[in-house]
């Protein structure tokens, strides 16, 4: 081990239970940049733990939080029947109709729509009446909770960071279609007319295309700026809105034009804000609070399994699907606060016998620069799912390495290709990757490993990636 190695070892602090790691994987710690802080367990099938660094420090999971997350759905959740009480509403309520979301995160108004779509249920409205005065949107089954506590303001335009709400349509995105013009000119940027476009943006002869889209919170206007490369093919962009259960009543209105119902009214929405019932710490032994009882649905949609759900949402780390599923898990018992759904994840981590301190979740995604857990309780946490009845179709929702989501392009052509299944997570100077691998002597390993503090011009993940292999490739 040459005396620099040496050195970074033991500059490194590590709690008592730590195990000096293989020169091998200690190497390919030591790649990543000066200032990053990497935690790495490793355990084998009877878990003994093969590798400690750094095993009880608390680490930015970002999302990684999605482990916890689907798994306390899958514990918690029917992951097999269609998804019927998650479904949206139509109803009228004199000449008003109503749509209303009960936290189904896949309610479509596509046109190409073919499973659990909001022109059913406009539909039903056409062949019921031909006139219509307001049409509201209420997303009262779950407290407007909106944005996770910790997540970066900056978010909110974008979609990974866009509204969450009971009444979700189109992931809670609008689409804009961005076409190049000449040089020097401003490129042709098209939506459906939900916001008001202010065109900033130019197009560059010999440049890149590199977009920004601002939006103040609640503002109908979206400024576009940057830059479009000359020559380049027309994209899409997706941004993010304040108000799903608005944008859902909005796009219903349109649907309902389109099927020949004149609406004579305005487009509005019907809110539950929280209050500190939703906590159970602040509500003690009382009820949790729900939404009224409302009037009979005209009619109401059943969406597929939430199995299918988790696998979309771990596959791809779909946030706002992760959020619904958090407060899901939390209306069942709860009233589908985020608080309520915190307890339900902190009671599942109590009953493994994982610490209290060794994590903080603030939310269901990742998002929050709040939350916090360590790698040994990540690695407890998934061999606990792995001897659950329905361990296996959990980790079968995960990427697979050199294979699909957000591990398609790690691994490729590696011994880990296609034998290695983990979550991955990416924040402002974070980065994690949690799972299961085949070593080469064939056995199943658990890992957990995060890095943090990564320098702004640094990534962590070659060293990451390289430390599995040289685990993998010694047991």
């Amino acid at each position: 081990m040459t005396p620099i190695l040496l050195a970074l070892l033991l500059a490194a602090p590590a709690a008592p239970q730590s195990l000096t790691p293989p020169d091998p994987v200690a190497t390919a710690i030591a790649r990543a940049a000066p200032g990053t802080r990497i935690g790495l367990v490793v355990v084998d099938e009877t878990g003994r733990e093969i590798v400690a660094v750094r095993p009880d420090e608390r680490f930015v999971p970002a999302s990684n939080t999605k482990i916890f997350t689907t798994a306390a759905a899958f514990a918690t959740l029917d992951m097999t029947a269609p998804d019927g009480g998650g479904g949206a509403e139509v109803r009228l309520e004199g000449r008003d109709v109503v749509l209303s979301g009960h936290g189904d995160a896949r309610l479509s108004s596509a046109a190409d729509c073919r499973s659990d779509c909001l022109a059913d249920l406009a539909r039903a409205v056409a062949a019921r009446t031909r006139i219509v005065h307001d049409v509201i949107g209420d997303d009262s089954a779950l407290p407007d909770e909106r944005w996770p506590q910790g997540m970066s303001w900056n978010n909110q335009v974008g979609r990974y960071g866009t509204a969450i709400s009971a009444l979700t349509i189109d992931d809670n995105v609008v689409a804009l279609s961005v076409t190049p013009g000449a040089a020097g000119a401003p490129p042709a940027i098209t939506g459906d007319g939900y916001y008001e476009l202010e065109n900033r943006a130019t197009t560059v002869a010999g440049g890149k295309t590199a977009l920004e889209e601002t939006r103040q919170p609640g503002s109908p206007v979206l400024r576009i700026g940057g830059s479009v490369a000359t020559g380049a093919p027309a994209r899409t962009v997706l941004v993010g809105i304040d108000d799903p259960a608005h944008r859902a009543a909005w796009r219903l209105a349109q649907m309902l034009r389109a099927e020949g119902v004149r609406v004579s009214g305005a487009v509005s929405v019907r809110h539950r804000p929280p209050s500190p019932s939703d906590d159970p710490d602040q509500r003690g032994g009382a009820p949790a609070p729900h939404a009224p009882t409302p009037p009979t649905a005209l009619a109401r949609l059943a969406p597929p399994p939430l199995g299918e759900d988790v696998r979309h949402t771990n596959k791809v780390s779909q946030n706002l699907h992760a959020e619904l599923l958090l407060r899901r898990v939390g209306a069942v018992s709860g009233s589908g606060s985020v608080a309520d759904g915190r307890a339900v994840v902190i009671h599942m981590l109590g009953s493994i016998g994982i610490p209290r301190w060794q994590y903080e979740f603030a939310d269901g995604s990742g998002m929050s620069n709040y939350n916090r857990v360590t790698p040994r309780a990540t690695v407890a946490l998934l061999r606990w799912i792995t001897a659950r009845p329905w361990g296996a179709a959990w980790r079968a929702t995960l990427p697979v390495g050199g294979v699909d989501g957000t591990l398609a392009s790690r691994f490729h052509a590696t011994p880990l290709d296609g034998r290695l299944f983990a979550k991955t997570g990416s924040l402002n100077a974070t980065s994690a990757v949690s799972g299961y691998l085949t070593a080469a002597s064939g056995h199943v390993l658990t890992f957990s490993a995060f890095a943090n503090d990564v320098p702004g011009d640094a990534s962590a993940t070659a060293a990451i990636d390289q430390a599995l292999l040289a685990v993998a490739a010694t047991h």
